[in-house]
């Protein structure tokens, strides 16, 4: 453990007891622990109310200090001695600023080296941190072997500390490095200790009494309040968290396990980027600007790769994987030395230079920076909106990377990446694409003068994981009763749709339907895009085809699916109806193809009825709309509508039987199971229940009677 402990003591609340307490500890430990102790005071905003605590008179600041180290060479560095001034009671003060002005001379990238130089004489150095996030404050917390949230019991201040905390994880600090202070803690009407206890995830280590005569004396004598009186218990819990700060190692976190932690220089620049975009914030123009002096290294390097290895006239895709491999490693030889030429030599740090040797390998012979993305199995979507912007989908949720591309050429260079090899292109006469990469995923593109946003490319994902419907309930998709239910319709033969908006988990659900026909029967599916994994071994796959470069030789859907009742099926399932198609399966799920299974794009299963209607009147056939809802209600069986939650959860929402025809137009329809939504509880996460609508599907008897009968008890209504 390092000798020296540096404490933060912070708080996004003001008026909590920060500055008192940061005073009050650093005099403790001098006077009762006879230890040296510095006390820096960088809040920033309300600078001086330190000094006012201990009534002196600091006249140079931390700023001068940085303001001197920039300006002078290795060997004339100023001393942090000479910006020290020594309190009566023994502590070291040193004030962040004197005037607001000298703001403008205050570099938080010096920060560490005043921490560094002042830990190599102080037994610990103690830090008003301040309240508000900046890079001072990332800076500040980044040298600290403890981060002291001051808080008080009132729940304004509870939960703008749990929402502080969540941001220090999502900057990588970690959560064993924080400890909690309740200051006030026997206030009356106060939030309940045990309550705080549950939502915070980080320990309360001292609970300081409300005092308030004692420590308003101190501070308007301006005399720390354990000097002042010695005797009050404001003064006793302050000695108590001392004498824990002086003997209990463990609430301290090494200097080398924080280093291990922290990110690379060049990585903590990208992860300040996301950090501001999370707070819809402009970014401080130290962080642009170290982002655009990295993307003009990266360009200049890529300029000399692509004249040195003749790039563009590389063919990677008819490459094996051993010329490939052995391309790489001279690209890499080759941005490695460009690196050193272009910097000269400057990027020092082994992990940095990795980094950058990677991405601009990756973007010159690879996808650049969706490299790492799509070899994330946590990331379903990737979407490109120009050169800037990169969002990825995550377990249900749209988040904003901090990765970015070079220029909009390279966009457009990592779509024909992608495309080339499936014999399509992209360019202003074909604007936009549908393409499937090789392990399956969904690839769209589209270009300027279509997009006024540069070139945008979406990439669904094709997920290795095969769900199972065990898989489902753990995930809390569906239930047991649900699965028992759709299991015996798939066995009994019924056709379903599967409905949904876009990401809902349609396709998801029909694998998983899927997985209950029997092996012995045959099973030809029909796909734009294949997405569909079965597990039976007699299944024919069939994709459809999009024009070529002439515009000749287009395979639809709707051809692929007459041409399959040739093919002798058992079963028909369909990736997605979206056209003239759906006359045709309609026809033949009336003509004895049952068991047909498919997915429509439908806001609830009412919608899916008129979106056949619409679909059936896109096949050119004139067909009275009577006929259309009388071919509907004896063609369909049962409808799953799938939904994604505001939580990013996905869940079966509704499965209704479509029981016929209620007059001569309005089909009629009956929910069987519904989702029902109970609340919203902490962090925005649904709560709800699976509830039988107490309908007992038409169909009963045939379920009664075949192989798989199920109990008519998982229809009952819950009282």
């Amino acid at each position: 453990m390092d000798r020296c402990k540096v404490i933060s003591l912070f708080s996004t609340k003001g008026g909590v007891g920060k500055t008192f307490l940061a005073v009050n500890i650093a005099v403790s430990l001098v006077k009762d622990f006879n230890a040296k102790v510095a006390l820096l005071d960088l809040d920033l905003h309300v600078p001086g109310d330190m000094a006012r605590m201990l009534d002196i008179i600091p006249e140079r600041p931390l700023a001068e200090y940085m303001s001197l180290y920039k300006k002078r060479p290795d060997d004339q560095k100023p001393d942090i001695k000479d910006f020290v001034i020594t309190h009566g009671s023994g502590v070291d003060f040193i004030s962040g600023l004197l005037k607001p002005r000298q703001a403008s001379y205050f570099y938080p990238e010096l920060i560490k080296v005043a921490v560094s130089e002042l830990s190599r004489k102080y037994d610990y150095v103690i830090i008003d941190a301040g309240k508000i996030f900046s890079d001072t404050l990332l800076a500040t917390l980044n040298t600290s072997n403890l981060i002291m949230m001051v808080i008080t019991p009132d729940i304004i201040s509870v939960y703008q500390t749990k929402w502080a905390l969540d941001m220090l994880q999502s900057l990588h600090l970690p959560l064993k490095m924080v400890k909690c202070v309740l200051n006030r803690s026997q206030s009356l009407g106060s939030v309940d200790w045990e309550e705080i206890k549950s939502i915070l995830p980080v320990d309360i280590i001292s609970y300081m009494p409300s005092e308030g005569k004692a420590v308003g004396l101190s501070v308007n004598k301006r005399i720390p309040v354990v000097l002042d009186s010695p005797r009050s218990k404001i003064t006793q819990s302050i000695k108590e968290l001392c004498e824990k700060i002086a003997y209990e190692e463990n609430i301290f976190i090494s200097r080398q396990d924080i280093e291990d932690i922290n990110l690379t220089a060049y990585e903590q620049v990208v992860k300040q980027r996301e950090f501001w975009q999370q707070q819809n914030m402009a970014e401080p123009v130290k962080v642009t600007k170290e982002l655009d002096e990295i993307t003009e290294l990266k360009k200049r390097v890529h300029h000399r790769l692509i004249s040195e290895l003749d790039l563009k006239h590389l063919n990677l895709g008819l490459m094996d994987a051993n010329q490939a491999r052995l391309l790489r490693e001279k690209t890499e030889r080759s941005v490695a030395n460009a690196i050193a030429d272009e910097t000269g030599g400057l990027v020092s740090s082994e992990s940095v230079r990795k980094r950058l040797i990677k991405e601009i390998t990756d973007e010159a012979l690879g996808l650049g920076p969706l490299e790492d993305l799509i070899a994330d199995q946590t990331i379903s979507d990737i979407l490109v909106n120009g050169k800037d912007q990169i969002y990825v989908e995550r377990h249900g949720k749209l988040e904003l990377t901090s990765k970015r591309f070079i220029s909009d050429d390279q966009v457009r260079q990592v779509i024909e990446r992608i495309i080339a090899p499936l014999g399509r292109r992209i360019d202003e006469s074909v604007p936009m694409v549908d393409a499937r990469l090789v392990d399956g995923s969904r690839v769209n593109a589209i270009i300027p003068p279509l997009s006024l946003s540069g070139p945008v490319l979406s990439i669904r994902k094709f997920g290795a994981e095969k769900f199972g419907i065990e898989d489902l309930i753990k995930l809390k998709t569906l239930d047991e009763p649900m699965r028992d239910f759709i299991r015996a319709c798939v066995l009994t033969r019924r056709n379903i749709i599967v409905s949904g908006g876009t990401g809902s988990g349609k396709t998801t659900v029909l694998n998983t339907l899927s997985m209950f026909i029997p092996i012995t029967e045959r099973i030809v599916t029909i796909e734009d895009a294949a997405e569909l994994k079965l597990k039976q071994e007699h299944w024919v796959r069939l994709e459809s085809r999009p024009s070529n470069i002439e515009g000749k030789g287009a395979v639809p859907i709707r051809e692929l699916f007459r041409n399959s009742l040739r093919m002798r099926p058992d079963r028909i399932i369909i990736g997605e109806c979206r056209g003239g198609e759906t006359l045709d399966m309609l026809q033949a799920m009336n003509t004895g193809h049952d068991g047909s299974l498919t997915t429509i794009h439908a806001n609830s299963p009412r919608d899916v009825l008129t979106r056949l209607d619409s679909m059936i009147l896109m096949s050119g056939v004139e067909l009275p709309i009577r006929a259309i809802r009388e071919m509907i209600a004896s063609a369909i069986n049962v409808i799953i509508h799938t939904a994604r939650l505001s939580d990013g959860s996905r869940k079966v929402i509704r499965i209704s039987e479509i029981t016929g025809m209620e007059d001569d137009t309005h089909i009629s329809m009956k929910d069987i199971f519904i989702f029902k939504q109970t609340g919203i509880i902490d962090g925005g996460v649904i709560q709800g229940h699976f509830e039988p609508t107490g309908h007992i599907p038409s169909f009963m008897d045939i379920i009664d009677v075949s192989e798989f009968p199920i109990s008519r008890d998982i229809f009952k209504k819950n009282k």
